[in-house]
């Protein structure tokens, strides 16, 4: 009988806008792992850094594609 529920349940949230999915699996997401805003604010803190990084050009980007490349290499050698 559960499975059913869940069946239902499954087939609700299918029908459901974006917007209301992605605020739904938040919620999810938060009942799991709850927010620690010490962390979040370091997190903050270093995307910013990352970020003014990029605009005066202290890094440089690299893109995606290149990556995965350089990564399927190391792991197939």
């Amino acid at each position: 009988m559960l499975a059913l529920k869940q069946e239902q349940l499954f087939d609700e949230i299918d029908i459901l806008p974006i917007d209301l999915k992605t605020e739904i699996v938040d919620k999810i997401l938060a009942s799991i792992t709850p927010v620690n805003a010490s962390i979040d604010a370091l997190w903050i803190k270093e995307v910013n850094k990352r970020k003014t990084d990029i605009e005066i050009n202290n890094v440089s980007l690299v893109e995606g594609d290149e990556v995965f490349k350089k990564i399927s290499k190391r792991l197939n050698s």
